[in-house]
């Protein structure tokens, strides 16, 4: 059965690293028939949440007037979900977080979602990741039948393009192939 993917790429740097698995997962998840897309979340203008909580009196419309909306419907209507950020100070970015905080504004709509995580980290150990994930789990805690389905750890990488030399790059084609 084909899916609708919604891959949510954290990466300030057009063709970093996390930005570049990002690339591997949508190309696999492509071949293998799946309609899928990648947004780069920096691309697109989304403020930070306010904690107004005009939301909840509006139905779900937000105060801010940015792309979230149009962001926040694919990630409604998407089957599959992959966060992908660089660890910035042992966490997730904050283009990254800012989208995820925004969500609250339909946040019980998003249900029943297939999540990956792809982060990516100078250090070469995984444990330095373990925080950026325990964010993505965070949110996926709060969507009803959320699954883990993958992680892509991609460590020891700095420089943009260093992630082609490494097994994670392989391992976000196959992933994504395996979708």
């Amino acid at each position: 059965m084909n899916k609708k993917v919604l891959i949510l790429s954290g990466s300030p740097r057009k063709g970093g690293n996390s930005d570049l698995l990002c690339d591997e997962f949508l190309r696999g998840a492509l071949e293998s028939g799946n309609d899928a897309e990648k947004i780069r979340v920096a691309e697109k203008k989304i403020g930070y949440c306010s904690g107004c909580y005009y939301c909840v009196k509006s139905g779900g419309v937000c105060a801010k007037k940015d792309d979230m909306a149009e962001v926040l419907q694919k990630i409604i209507d998407a089957d599959v979900i992959v966060l992908a950020s660089p660890v910035y100070f042992y966490s997730i970015d904050a283009q990254l977080k800012a989208v995820i905080d925004r969500t609250v504004a339909r946040w019980t709509e998003v249900k029943n979602k297939e999540f990956y995580y792809i982060a990516t980290s100078a250090d070469e150990d995984k444990a330095s990741q373990e925080r950026t994930l325990e964010c993505f789990r965070g949110y996926a805690e709060c969507v009803e039948g959320a699954e883990e389905m993958g992680i892509i750890y991609g460590t020891g990488v700095y420089q943009s393009g260093e992630i082609k030399d490494t097994p994670a790059f392989v391992q976000a084609y196959e992933m994504g192939k395996s979708v």
